[in-house]
Parts: structure tokens; sequence; C-alpha cells
């Protein structure tokens, strides 16, 4: 019997079955957290890997640990289908064309981004990236904040990182903030019927190491790339909250800290990552090519995914008693409340380095409008694509 209570377990898939599954997906499903509900369709409703109660438990547990949550939500449905193996094959294949499509835009925009056409296009599409992330900062708020004392820590958050504090101690104080604020709120959840905690995976010992040294070890023949996979490494173990979580850390310690690309730059990249399909935190593909070429682009990719997978495939076994613990669930809470802040602080600090004009501003409020009307994010960037093209 697995954590969510399930009493006889499906057939076990091939591992085949499950990356070319997770490989058609990972190239067809856009929209940030809209994923999980493709992923949902797939996993439950048409192949019946998982049952709904099961496939739940593993949405919440994502949810409450760092890292990009369809990501997380692929590995999760690996897991529980083929054991760490499974994880692994539909980990890799779901973000695999997200890749491959942001290496060759990558390389494409290093050829083509000071043609005149693709100059005006990149100009409408910061002004979008500016709703896509304030539609982004709307709805986590919405779902988030929940009292004066959520919105507090929000807004302590945004004053901090306004301030030019580093968002890592930001985002530990918030926790500590949170163990107090709500620890009278976060009662923790019980636990389901007939679920016990598993025992220490001991095969992810094993995959541990053998990811250690396939990634250390070009790393140190390459020593330009330890640096930038350990800001991805960081980067991905401070995100929680989803993908859009990456973003205030990434800009913090790529553009603000270590000047390695310019604002304009990052958040170019930003958009290149919501024309392809698969998680925001795409963008540390960009970000890599551009600092350190191919091979920078593969470092930052291993080094923003690779944590919060092997925290899933570790965690999962403890779930039930973490959602137990008031205090691990009022942390949490901190946390979350604190990634609205930060996000926000970003949103602003983008949009105020941004030439507002007229048809700019038509632009943004264009697309804003459309992601709260429930336009799909690739129409939206599309059309606003096309647009800037031919008026700005």
């Amino acid at each position: 019997m697995d954590l969510a209570g399930e009493r006889t377990a499906p057939p076990a898939p091939p591992l085949v079955a499950l990356f070319g599954a997770f490989l058609k997906l990972g190239a067809t499903a856009f929209g940030g957290p809209a994923m999980v509900a493709h992923i949902r369709r797939l996993a439950v409703e048409r192949r019946r890997w998982l049952s709904e109660a099961s496939f739940q438990a593993g949405v919440a547990l994502c949810q409450m640990v760092p890292g990009a949550t369809a990501m997380q939500v692929a590995a999760y449905v690996g897991l529980r289908a083929r054991g760490v193996a499974g994880a692994g094959s539909t980990f890799v294949a779901f973000g695999l064309p997200a890749f491959a499509l942001m290496t060759a835009f990558a390389a494409l925009y290093g050829r083509l981004h000071e043609w005149p056409w693709a100059v005006s296009a990149f100009a409408g599409l910061r002004a979008v990236i500016i709703a896509i992330m304030a539609q982004a900062t709307y709805n986590m708020a919405r779902v988030s904040l929940k009292g004066w004392r959520s919105v507090a820590v929000a807004a302590l958050a945004a004053v901090l990182y306004g301030l030019r504090v580093n968002p890592i101690p930001v985002i530990l104080l918030t926790a500590l903030l949170g163990l107090v604020a709500f620890r009278r709120d976060d009662v923790g959840v019980p636990a389901e019927a007939g679920t016990a905690s598993r025992p220490f995976p001991w095969p992810l010992v094993v995959l541990v190491a053998l990811a250690a040294a396939a990634f250390v070890v070009p790393l140190v023949a390459a020593r330009g790339l330890l640096p930038l996979a350990a800001v991805m490494v960081r980067v991905d173990l401070f995100a929680f909250g989803g993908g859009f979580a990456s973003i205030p850390l990434m800009f913090h310690e790529i553009v603000k800290v270590r000047s390695w690309l310019d604002g304009s730059t990052f958040v170019n990249g930003i958009a290149l990552g919501q024309v392809t399909p698969g998680p925001i935190v795409i963008t540390a593909t960009f970000v890599g090519y551009m600092v350190a070429g191919a091979w920078g682009g593969v470092a930052a990719t291993v080094a923003i995914f690779a944590p919060s997978f092997l925290v899933v495939v570790g965690v999962t076994p403890y779930f039930d008693r973490l959602r137990r613990s008031r205090r691990f669930n009022a942390a949490v809470r901190g946390v979350l409340s604190s990634f609205i802040g930060l996000l926000l602080a970003v949103t602003v600090m983008f949009a105020w380095n941004i030439p507002w004009e007229a048809k700019r501003a038509l632009i943004a409020g264009g697309a804003f409008g459309a992601l709260l009307l429930g336009v799909k994010l690739p129409w939206v960037v599309a059309a606003a694509t096309v647009v800037s093209a031919f008026v700005l």
C-alpha cells in the first residue's frame, strides 16, 4: 500500500512507455501550473498509472518542496509507476523538448537579436513579460496570502529585496517568521488511512553518487562551468512555490551580483522561455548558453533541475510525516508568502527599467487582460511578438 492508501498497485508500465508518453507531453505542454492538469489526464485518466488520491498527494508534495512543480510532478508519477528509474525517465523526457528548443533559441538569439525586426519583437515581449509576471504574482497572492500576517511577510520580503538584500537570507528569515506567525494556524494534514512512512530508498544513494560523479567531473575539467552550476543549484534549492519563484533568485545572482548578463538580455531569455513548452526555469538553459556556450547551457540545465528531482525522490517516503508537522507547514507558508513579495519586487524592477510609451503600454495591458480572461499563454506571446515586430 502506498502513501495515498492504494490497496492494489496497477501493472508497472515499461520505462520506454513512460519516456515516450512524457516526451510527447513535454513537447506540447504549455502554461505553467496548467501543465500539472495535462500530466493528471495522462497518468490518471488515460494510462491509469496512478489513482486520483495518489496523484493529488504527489501534487501536494511538489508544491511544498523547492523546484519547478510540473517537472517534479512528472518525476513523482514515474517514481510511483516504476521507482527511481521511472522517476528519472519521466523527468528527463518531460524536460527534454524545452531544453532542445531553448538551446536552439539561444543559439539563434546570439546571431539575430540585433536585427531590426528582432529588436522590435523583443521590445514588445519585454512588456509582455511584465504582464506575465504581474499575473503570476496576482495568482500566487490570491492563493497564498491569507490574512494580514501573510501580507506583512510578503511586504517585508518585497521591501528587503528592494533594498538589495540577498534573497536567500530573506527566505530564511521569512521561514523563521512563519514558524512564529503561523504556528497556530498550520496544524498539518492528518495522514490518510492505511499510510505509513517508508524506509529510505537505498537505490537513491547509488543514483546520487552516479549523478554527482557524472556532473562534478566534467565541471572540474571545465572549471569555468563550476560557478555557473553552483549558482543554479542554489537557485533551485531555494525556489519554493513553483518555477516563477526562481526568477527573483536567478535575476539577483546572474544580473545584480555577477553581471554575467544585463537585465534586458535576461528578460529576453524569460520571453524565449515563454514560447517553449515546459517550466519557466528553462530560462537557465538560455543563461548558461549566453554565459558559457553550449556546455554552459547543459551545465545550467542539469544544475537547475537535479536538486529538486533528488528532493522529490528522497522526500516522498517521508511525506506523511512532513504533512503532519505543524512547524514544517508554518515555515513553508512563510516562505511562500516571501516569494510573492520577491516576485512583486522583481516585476516592479523590470517595469521600472522599460522605456514606456503608449504602444508598449497597450501591448502589456492587452497581454495582462488576455491572461486574466484565460487566453493561453503561447497565444498571448505569439500575438504580442507579431504585433511588436510591426508597430514598435
